[in-house]
């Protein structure tokens, strides 16, 4: 009687955890993929975007789109950093790749928006460093495929301002309690920073936290909203609007 007991309780067990693993991998990824829709939706409608551009020539090779010089970026202050400001596109994660920006990194933001921005870190195009926080696994997805950046991919960050070119760099793998790496200069926090950084964090490995992977991009070009979009990311931008 006592081991038919037991055996009853692990098979229960076991029903149970096999669904919260099916909804830690599934449902909040599909619930997540919904609520960063909407952020993205409300995000587009205070935005008038440009026509198209022409297609990219190029210099150096068909990956190596020409820079046009628009002068200094727009950056948004600090007290503009509220909400979801922001989306970010990145071809390596694929054609359709669109993520909200948002203010914060709790988890009422990386559970539901997409990527958090952490509180203190630059702004997009600003000098320093703009630090951004997202799910591998699960609530979206979002920098599930971080570890396949290789360097020279972009990384193109959108304000209501306009367009921001990343070139991303490298890797690196740390323990969680390395807060230096989101500093103005990464890893070296009294430095006085002089680049434009973008630094992504997400959890390593995949499935797991015990560690932090990080990736790290520095500033290329960028384009004000009415010039419209890098072409080479002008499909996803339209996309990401529900204007394709």
């Amino acid at each position: 009687m006592v081991a038919q007991i037991l055996g009853e309780l692990l098979i229960t067990v076991g029903i149970v955890l096999l669904l919260f693993v099916g909804w830690e991998l599934w449902w909040t990824n599909i619930d997540s993929g919904i609520k960063q829709d909407q952020a993205l939706e409300q995000f587009f409608s205070d935005v008038t975007l440009a026509p198209e551009p022409p297609a990219p020539s190029t210099d150096g090779g068909e990956d190596a789109p020409a820079v046009e010089d628009f002068g200094e970026p727009a950056v948004l202050a600090q007290s503009a950093l509220t909400g979801t400001f922001g989306v970010v596109y990145v071809p390596r994660f694929g054609e359709n790749y669109s993520r909200p920006i948002t203010a914060g990194v709790g988890t009422d933001v990386l559970d539901n928006l997409g990527l958090g921005h952490y509180p203190g870190t630059a702004a997009p195009g600003a000098v320093g460093n703009i630090a951004l926080a997202g799910h591998r696994q699960t609530h979206g997805q979002v920098l599930d495929q971080i570890h396949t950046l290789v360097p020279g991919d972009r990384i193109y960050l959108q304000t209501r301002d306009g367009y921001y070119t990343y070139v991303f760099r490298n890797t690196e793998i740390v323990l969680p309690d390395r807060v230096d790496v989101i500093a103005p200069v990464p890893t070296d926090p009294a430095a006085e920073p002089l680049d434009r950084i973008l630094t992504l964090t997400s959890c390593n490995p995949r499935f797991g936290a015990q560690e932090r992977i990080i990736a790290y991009s520095v500033m290329e070009s960028w384009r004000p909203l009415d010039a419209g979009p890098p072409p080479e990311i002008a499909e996803q931008v339209a996309r990401a609007a529900g204007q394709a």
